[in-house]
């Protein structure tokens, strides 16, 4: 089942890498990547507390939080599986609204 949430997360990323001319420039795209800060607030937790059990920087999830830099594959795997969520319900679906 990981194998195939890994190969659906490679998937959505090759193609927005690829959607947009292969720039992943964020400032350009002006478009959110992931949904990170709105699942932290449905679970009422903070982006300070996901650092402590990431044992990552504060700064650092607070930039995935605003969508200024996003965190590696293996990192939104991590994400995922401490907030307990479907890595997918931490990207921004890139399907046309109909």
């Amino acid at each position: 089942m990981k194998i195939a949430i890994f190969f659906s997360l490679m998937l959505h990323i090759l193609f927005i890498f690829c959607t947009f001319g292969c720039k992943l420039d964020l400032k350009i795209m002006e478009k959110d990547i992931n949904r990170l800060k709105i699942v932290l607030v449905e679970q009422k937790r903070t982006g300070k507390w996901l650092a402590e059990q990431l044992g990552k920087d504060p700064a650092t999830v607070s930039k995935w939080c605003t969508n200024s830099s996003q965190p590696g594959l293996e990192t939104l795997m991590r994400i995922s599986e401490i907030l307990g969520v479907d890595s997918r319900e931490l990207l921004v679906s890139n399907k046309p609204k109909e």
